[in-house]
């Protein structure tokens, strides 16, 4: 089924036009801009699109191509200052005075100075792989600076490119788990998203990103988790930003993605401790999982599937075999008409 968005504009300070989208009902998440978006493109992907399921799920998730990618206005000033000005313009969109702000990635560096700027609009502060100083901003040796530099001119030459070198270079700094499908997808995301000059500038911009001092004048409550594998943003700079934000709550996650997948344990993870966050009780379960005729031995499995367990640890926790887990994983994945593991953890979260 086609998950259902609503795309409008608004008008940045400069009048550069952003595209913004919106799914579902209820409490509002704005998630603050990143590298690669199109709200459009999105609804298709397997990379996001689980995404856009799981934060629609009971919430109002609203999202916006930054300026220079996607659906927005292409050709624009492409500085810090800018984006900052682009989700003051989003946000001065949503007519809820509160709202859950998201940061993935540099996103949280935006997130970080917007809740200075407007503590009176988020109400709670989500930082996920996010990170307070880019990587021109913390380089302290010579290689560092000349690791930042090369990316970017990495990115000159083979963004977008057919040309599987670059691609799977790209694609594994980003998503090194994913499937086949999902590596394709992200390689078509870098050719529909922003041109080769676009995607560098844009990262040369964010790698001179530093809100460190900021964050440690922050007074929202905050969420910080980091994929300890991470290949994009080291695991030690989530470490370093929770503990400059006063009081946050920091969460490993056991994952080498950036953007996390449905189908590894760090998802339902995350998922179940950002609404432990947000305060926000175990939904009932979605209508179509309702529907399908699960027994309760059937029902718990799964919940238990959602939380990220294997079959081994589920086999530990019920007292069963791995074999007679498997088997009854198998007629739960009929009973619901899905095909794998990853489709059942996100038909179980679309609550």
């Amino acid at each position: 089924m086609k998950l259902s968005q609503t795309i409008r504009f608004c008008a940045s300070a400069d009048g550069t036009r952003i595209a913004v989208a919106s799914c579902g009902t209820g409490q509002v998440i704005l998630r603050a801009a990143h590298w690669l978006s199109h709200v459009d493109y999105d609804v298709e992907s397997p990379v996001w699109r689980p995404w856009l399921q799981a934060l629609s799920a009971g919430n109002r998730f609203v999202r916006y191509d930054p300026r220079g990618c996607g659906l927005s206005d292409r050709h624009a000033d492409l500085s810090v200052e800018a984006w900052h000005a682009d989700l003051d313009a989003v946000a001065a969109s949503i007519e809820e005075p509160r709202f859950v702000l998201l940061g993935l990635s540099q996103g949280g560096a935006l997130s970080i100075a917007f809740a200075l700027r407007h503590p009176e609009r988020v109400s709670h502060l989500v930082l996920l792989n996010a990170y307070s100083q880019g990587a021109r901003a913390r380089a302290q040796t010579e290689p560092e600076r000349l690791e930042a530099e090369t990316l970017v001119n990495l990115i000159r030459i083979g963004w977008g490119r057919d040309n599987p070198a670059f691609c799977r270079f790209f694609t594994n700094l980003f998503i090194p788990d994913g499937t086949p499908e999902q590596h394709r997808w992200w390689g078509d995301l870098e050719r529909v998203t922003a041109a080769p000059d676009v995607a560098a500038q844009l990262l040369w911009q964010m790698q001179g990103l530093d809100v460190l001092d900021l964050a440690t004048t922050l007074r929202v409550p905050t969420l910080v988790a980091h994929s300890r594998g991470d290949m994009r943003v080291p695991f030690d700079q989530g470490r370093k930003l929770a503990a400059a934000i006063p009081g946050a709550r920091f969460i490993p996650l056991e994952s080498k993605n950036h953007v996390l997948l449905p189908d590894e344990p760090a998802w339902a993870v995350f998922h179940g401790e950002l609404a432990t966050f947000l305060g926000q009780d175990r939904p009932v379960r979605p209508r179509a999982v309702r529907d399908a005729g699960l027994t309760p031995a059937e029902a718990a499995l799964l919940d238990l599937v959602a939380e990220g367990l294997d079959n081994r640890a589920i086999a530990a926790r019920l007292g069963k075999s791995v074999k007679t887990v498997r088997n009854q994983l198998s007629v739960i994945f009929s009973k619901l008409g899905v095909h794998n593991r990853s489709q059942a953890i996100v038909m179980a979260l679309s609550r």
